[in-house]
């Protein structure tokens, strides 16, 4: 009974067996006792191999980091520590592919730890496992014996960085390819090209580099040198160019391949309207594609070479009278037609040096050849459309980390439910995972980490793990646990944050003070910052809105409070607690918000903070003395509520739930 109980929960986590695993494992047996890791393991490789090597490397680096015990040192006389046997049957893959074999097979015993994989990516990720699996003991760190057996659910588990509108240095995508490997995440999606700039030294094209990129671009160099960084962590990387549309860093550099009128510079702010495409009747834009694809996919070597597709502009072909007259004499009836016959013509190009095409799901039309891989964004319709028409297909819609979503609701977003669920068989196999996106209009190399963790683990579980695994409550419990080890691996979610509110407090005002109002506030979600301001990629990215997370954990903790506030007294106690704290802040923080341009755009904020507070106490009084309120009252109440829960400075209060459900809780006429 007992391991029956123990194998359900490997499905679905539970007390039981709660271990601080993310992404949760496809099958785990927990069994009674520890292992003792009293000293560095005693490593048995057989089938050794370079990124194994390496890998082992990094992971006893990585165990000394999170417990601080020298296991990355020896010491003469120091006996070996436990008996850690790898059995690795291949070498894999010269060049990372979809259809190599991720999943291992790890027993942790009191005697020692085996894991066994087909190959080096499912040793790699073993060791993840292996090292979340540490924890402290009585005496010492210990690792629960337990039984994996585990396999990614989908072979594609990406993330996409947007490195053109805001250039992101290498040093900082590498750290963050750590954090991709800690939950078994495999693609790197790399946004290279766009309206703001092209970002890739290009030898054969060199008017790409010298016009096209503000200098921000990475050298051939330094992109072998991310690519064999990936590589060693298990992650592959699929480069994207934009075309025809988001290209006006082509244009900069070739404006006679525009549709219309050239662009006359890199778009910098939404005041830049000329956004032409390229022409797409014209055999230059082909030839200049041909070489400068040739180039990068002879740089890049993944299968798959991604062309963009997304947002075409059918403006300036409707305003060409040449491209007009041309769509004529050739029989193309629309702009849809126009781009399909240009995406063909592209995908023969990047077929023609040896690689599979990807797109975003525009480009989606029953006569491409079916090696052409759909990325879905608009909707899990596209996504079911792909599928059923017979193209591989993958899921961003849902995972777009930009639209500043909690965790949760990217959990809940499924490849094979909504529309996908009714497909056949055969047809969900084409569903071959998801990715998230970070698009960069609002993210700088400073806060690029905040933005993506660590709800990113949260994505990364729903595409590893069984779709069985779905407990909310279990995801966030690990996820924070998960957050606190990224730090130790160097990314920077946390302290990136905290350096951000520091130079916003300054040195001349108590840093609670604003801390307080930091952590009862998200940003705005999805696209209402940009109806707020316009966008200007030159303009700093150093307030509040961009400071701090985006998500609340504490608000989401205050929420949860107040559903339970009616019946339960310690949590009415709690929640008094925090309501004394935000009515007392404004008082003290306002003197000091008017004395900086970082800070005065938060009086409003800070206001309506002490507002919610006077209100939650006033119903949380009402609620405990049982005292009746008038539905004219109450509705007053929810006035209030509503008026203080306007966004301000690009965020809103995201603990005004947790007061108007006190307030619709109060006893009274209903």
């Amino acid at each position: 009974m007992k391991v029956a109980a123990l194998l359900l929960c490997s499905v679905l986590p539970c007390s039981a067996a709660e271990l601080n695993l993310m992404p949760w494992p496809s099958q785990l047996t927990q069994q009674d006792g520890f292992l003792a890791l009293d000293h560095t393991p005693h490593f048995d490789v057989v089938g050794e191999d370079e990124r194994i090597d390496h890998a082992l490397t990094r992971f006893v680096h990585d165990l000394s980091s999170r417990t601080g015990a020298p296991f990355d040192r020896h010491f003469p006389g120091q006996p070996d520590g436990p008996q850690f046997i790898i059995h690795c049957a291949g070498h894999g893959l010269r060049v990372q592919a979809l259809e190599e074999d991720e999943s291992y097979h790890l027993i942790v015993s009191q005697t020692g730890i085996e894991l066994t994989a087909a190959n080096p990516m499912g040793i790699m990720h073993g060791l993840q496992t292996v090292l979340q699996l540490v924890q402290p003991g009585p005496r010492g760190w210990v690792i629960p014996n337990v039984r994996i057996d585990d396999t990614p659910r989908f072979a594609w588990r990406g993330l996409m960085i947007d490195v053109s509108r805001h250039f992101i240095p290498l040093e900082n995508i590498e750290r963050n390819i750590d954090g991709m490997a800690a939950v078994k995440l495999n693609v790197l999606h790399v946004h290279l090209s766009d309206d703001e700039g092209f970002r890739v030294e290009s030898k054969r094209c060199p008017k790409l580099t010298q016009l096209a990129s503000d200098g921000l671009f990475y050298t051939q160099d330094q992109v072998r040198e991310l690519l064999a960084y990936a590589r060693d962590r298990g992650v592959r990387v699929v480069p994207e160019f934009d075309v025809p549309g988001h290209a006006v860093s082509w244009l900069v550099a070739y404006p006679q391949l525009a549709s219309g009128p050239a662009p006359q510079g890199l778009v910098r702010s939404e005041h830049d309207q000329v956004r032409p495409p390229l022409d797409p009747t014209q055999e230059a834009t082909y030839k200049l594609i041909d070489t400068a694809f040739g180039e990068m996919e002879k740089l890049f070597p993944d299968q798959y070479f991604h062309i963009g597709g997304d947002e075409v502009d059918g403006k300036y072909w409707d305003k060409d009278e040449r491209i007009q007259a041309w769509m004529r004499a050739h029989q193309i009836k629309d702009n849809h037609a126009l781009q399909t016959y240009f995406t063909k013509r592209v995908r023969e190009i990047v077929h023609k040096h040896g690689k599979d095409m990807e797109g975003w799901d525009e480009i989606l039309d029953g006569d491409l050849p079916k090696d052409s891989l759909i990325q879905s964004w608009r909707g899990a319709d596209s996504l079911a459309n792909a599928a059923r028409m017979g193209y591989k297909t993958v899921l961003s819609a849902g995972y777009y980390l930009d639209l500043m979503y909690p965790a949760s609701q990217h959990y809940a977003v499924d490849p094979t439910a909504g529309e996908s669920a009714s497909l056949s068989a055969e047809q969900k196999s084409n569903i071959i995972g998801g990715e998230a996106a970070q698009w960069s209009e609002y993210v700088t190399p400073e806060n690029l980490d905040n933005r993506l963790w660590p709800r990113l683990g949260a994505v990364a579980e729903r595409l590893w793990s069984p779709q069985s695994v779905t407990d909310v409550d279990s995801m966030y419990r690990r996820l924070a646990v998960l957050s606190r080890n990224l730090e130790w691996l160097g990314l920077e979610h946390r302290i990136s944050s905290q350096r951000m509110l520091g130079r916003i407090a300054g040195d001349d005002m108590p840093p609670e003070l604003l801390n307080t109002l930091a952590m009862a506030v998200e940003p705005v979600k999805e696209y209402d910052r940009e109806k707020t301001q316009v966008y200007d990629g030159e303009a700093p990215l150093n307030h509040l809105v961009d400071a701090i997370s985006p998500e609340s954990d504490q608000a989401r903790h205050i929420n949860a409070l107040a559903q339970l506030a009616a019946h339960d007294a310690p949590a009415r106690a709690e929640l008094r607690t925090y309501f004394i704290k935000w009515r007392d802040n404004d008082a003290p923080l306002e003197p000091y918000l008017a004395t900086s341009m970082l800070r005065e755009p938060l009086v409003p904020l800070s206001k309506s903070l002490s507002t919610l507070g006077v209100l939650g106490l006033a119903a949380l009084d009402a609620i405990e003395t049982a005292k009746p309120v008038t539905q004219e009252e109450r509705k007053e109440q929810l006035a209030r509520v509503e008026e203080n829960a306007a966004p301000h400075a690009e965020m809103f209060l995201v603990i005004a739930p947790a007061v108007r459900t006190l307030v619709q809780a109060e006893f009274g006429a209903k």
